[in-house]
């Protein structure tokens, strides 16, 4: 068996689980330890509407239905659920007991991250016939690991590719040169209150309908593709929904970013929008506050269907 196919423990950080709270079920036969400091992290963050919260909420319900399964005794730890007839599973593993391996002086501090470490180390210690790996999204606690001969991963399971900065963004930077080399022959007109440029130039054959268009001079200048032709481009100036009078359901856009989304989200003409972005960055507050907007004042729509995804325990 290779060192890759053997058994292995995750020891996972607290974002993880606010981040994908069906992480717990995504590490096959390996089996996870969760800290004491990680429980009361989550019990911390568990109040709210936030997706964060929701997500704490949904991690704490799972938790709690697996304990339930198992009667109650956790000492041998909580067999994990199989969603796939076959596939074997792990454990988890509550570390209640306290850490006795020695820590460097600038690590010594009782913080969550310092426990985990020293968990993480612990049961290295204790089980060197394991691999004993470190979860965590904070980049800055997995380099601290690594200078601790600790082998730490980013959680990236929920990931459909391997590297989500491979999908496409949906917005592409103008270079600062952008107007000398294309506005040539250029159009601008003004309809409805919307104003629209038609130009053509090495750029404008690459764009693609729906996609945003952005520099960062002193104006920054937004636009929306509208319809591109065969030597030219017709370009929309977005709505400045970052604007209080333009805001939606009372909601306005904190970023360029979730600016773009609303322009998406309020459009008539877009009938299918996804967003991704790590939680808590707007995409369900957003996605809402756009679906009331068209259902109750303007009434483009009759009713709000929302769906979230769930994992059988």
């Amino acid at each position: 068996m290779t060192p890759d196919q053997q058994k292995k423990i995750f020891v996972l950080d607290t974002n993880v689980l606010m981040h994908d709270p069906a992480s717990i079920f995504r590490f096959h036969e390996h089996d996870i330890v969760l800290p004491i400091a990680v429980l009361e992290e989550l019990d911390h963050s568990k109040k709210g509407v936030s997706e964060v919260a929701r997500n704490v909420r949904q991690v704490s319900r799972f938790i709690n239905d697996m304990i339930e399964s198992a009667g109650g005794d956790i000492s041998q730890g909580v067999k994990l659920p199989s969603h796939a007839k076959g596939f074997e599973t792990g454990r988890l593993y509550f570390h209640m007991e306290a850490v006795h391996t020695p820590m460097p002086n600038g690590l010594s501090t009782p913080t969550v991250d310092n426990t985990l470490l020293g968990v993480t180390l612990d049961l290295g210690r204790k089980h060197p016939e394991v691999h004993v790996i470190l979860v965590s999204k904070d980049i800055n606690l997995r380099i601290k690991a690594f200078a601790l001969g600790i082998r730490a991963e980013d959680y990236t399971n929920d990931q459909v590719l391997e590297d989500a900065d491979l999908l496409f963004s949906g917005a592409t930077k103008l270079p600062t040169d952008f107007w000398e080399t294309h506005s040539k022959d250029m159009d601008s007109w003004s309809e409805q209150g919307r104003t629209f440029y038609r130009l053509s130039g090495p750029l404008a054959q690459s764009w693609f309908p729906n996609q945003f268009l952005f520099d960062e001079s002193e104006r920054a200048f937004e636009a929306i593709v509208r319809r591109v032709d065969q030597n030219s481009a017709t370009i929309e100036v977005t709505r400045d929904f970052r604007n209080d009078r333009h805001s939606v359901w009372g909601i306005t856009a904190r970023n360029r970013e979730q600016n773009f989304a609303l322009n998406l989200l309020m459009d008539p003409e877009v009938d299918f929008v996804t967003l991704m972005g790590q939680a808590g960055t707007g995409k369900t507050l957003l996605t809402l506050a756009a679906a009331l907007t068209q259902t109750l004042e303007t009434k483009r729509f009759s009713e709000i269907i929302v769906t979230r995804v769930t994992v059988p325990v």
